[in-house]
């Protein structure tokens, strides 16, 4: 347990060092997609890779991308984001990215034996999906998913274009295609296996270090505007008013009732900009985003035509113009039942309960489990908290996640992947 304890410390350590890498200097950690702190962290988990062996390349929408040889072997996938949202916890992401690594650090040592597969690690470019709203955009065009032109013309909050951050960057919009897994050139995909923060409690409740994930939540996203008329806020009488502040309001109220009465949604209203944002004028529109995930999708589909209905509703008894478009939708992805299976064998082996449970987040695996079979592991969180400061997770757990990883890896080197 001392050696598995030892590489758990480099991992944290190096957690640590990528958190200080931000664009932001507040000390807090906030890396988006396409920044200079992007590129920075890159470089040094770049080093780190190639120092395990790995052929290190930072493909055209930014992920870091780094493989054993070929060698006839087919490929197993580890990794995970290295993009945050703003004023970030230091493990969501980075925590994937920094295990497989030493993954792959113990794969070139011989720890694993001979493996029936080579190992590759990805730290992927825009999971969040802050700067742009195109969360999944690194893991969708490494999976070859189809890529809607449409959203190269999207700007960020001071006005450039995800074309213009793409070519920035060093990579080119035109060929992002080029950039997908192709399983010729990796004699085969075995699978992608994430290692993640847990954030959510269920781990914690149950007093367990790891749990193996059994589905991950679908997912849709809206923007959605309230217009209405500004106006003076103390000659326009109330009943004359078109607030559309008072509209969302309504709205984001709805959102909360209808999630809170449908077990298994969860519905939230993460933004929202007012104009023309004066403490004495009435606001003339008021624009919001709107993330509904439950794990049936057809508990997802309903709620969001509900919602979508209420808002109409609210926009035409308070005659205003609503404006309504969905941003992004993915399907609940469920892993591949003979990745999972070895992972849990691999959780059993360490002498902990093994518990299987869903994730309400998203992941890169959901893209990337339209190409190949996707498996994770989650590592419990303290209080369940995430996308904060201080979310946090403890020395012992990292060194058991490692430890089922390199169970899971010596269970591949001992059966062929086909059998998983």
């Amino acid at each position: 347990m001392e050696d598995v304890l030892a590489r758990a410390r480099v991992v944290m350590a190096r957690i640590e060092e990528l958190a200080a890498v931000s664009e932001t200097t507040d000390g807090l950690t906030t890396r988006t997609f396409g920044s200079e702190a992007m590129r920075r962290v890159n470089g040094i988990v770049g080093g780190w890779m190639q120092s395990a062996g790995l052929n290190v390349c930072v493909d055209g929408i930014g992920n870091l991308r780094g493989t054993q040889t070929r060698d006839g072997r087919p490929l197993l996938l580890l990794g995970s984001h290295l993009d945050t949202v703003r004023e970030a916890g230091r493990f969501d992401g980075p925590l994937g990215v920094l295990t497989a690594v030493a993954c792959a650090e113990a794969a070139a040592n011989g720890r694993y034996g001979a493996l029936s597969c080579r190992v590759g690690v990805v730290g992927f470019s825009d999971e969040e999906g802050v700067r742009f709203g195109t969360s999944y955009l690194g893991s969708d065009v490494l999976a070859g998913n189809p890529f809607d032109a449409a959203r190269l013309s999207l700007v960020d909050a001071g006005g450039v274009s995800l074309a213009e951050a793409i070519r920035a960057f060093g990579g080119a919009p035109e060929t992002l295609g080029a950039d997908a897994l192709d399983p010729d050139a990796e004699d085969g995909l075995v699978g992608y296996v994430e290692v993640h923060l847990e954030q959510g409690p269920v781990l914690e409740a149950n007093g367990l270090p790891v749990g193996v994930v059994s589905a991950i939540a679908g997912q849709s996203r809206f923007s959605f505007r309230f217009a209405g008329q500004a106006g003076h806020a103390g000659t326009t009488p109330m009943g004359l008013r078109k607030d559309a502040l008072a509209a969302a309001a309504e709205f984001i109220t709805a959102v909360e009732t209808h999630a809170r009465g449908d077990e298994g949604l969860v519905a939230t209203v993460g933004q929202l900009d007012v104009k023309p944002g004066a403490g004495n004028v009435i606001p003339g529109a008021a624009a919001g985003s709107l993330d509904v995930r439950s794990p049936r999708d057809a508990q997802r589909h309903a709620a969001c035509a509900r919602l979508r209905a209420a808002a109409a509703a609210i926009a035409d008894r308070r005659g205003l113009a609503l404006e309504w478009r969905e941003v992004q939708s993915h399907d609940a992805t469920d892993c591949a039942p003979g990745l999972r299976k070895a992972l849990a064998e691999a959780v059993g082996q360490t002498g902990c309960r093994v518990l299987e449970l869903p994730s309400g987040a998203g992941h890169d695996a959901v893209a990337l489990a339209h190409r190949l079979p996707v498996a994770m592991l989650f590592v419990r969180c303290r209080d369940g908290l995430s996308h904060h400061p201080l979310e946090s997770v403890t020395l012992q757990d990292v060194a058991i996640a490692l430890n089922v990883m390199d169970n899971f890896l010596v269970s591949l080197a001992q059966s062929p992947p086909s059998a998983r």
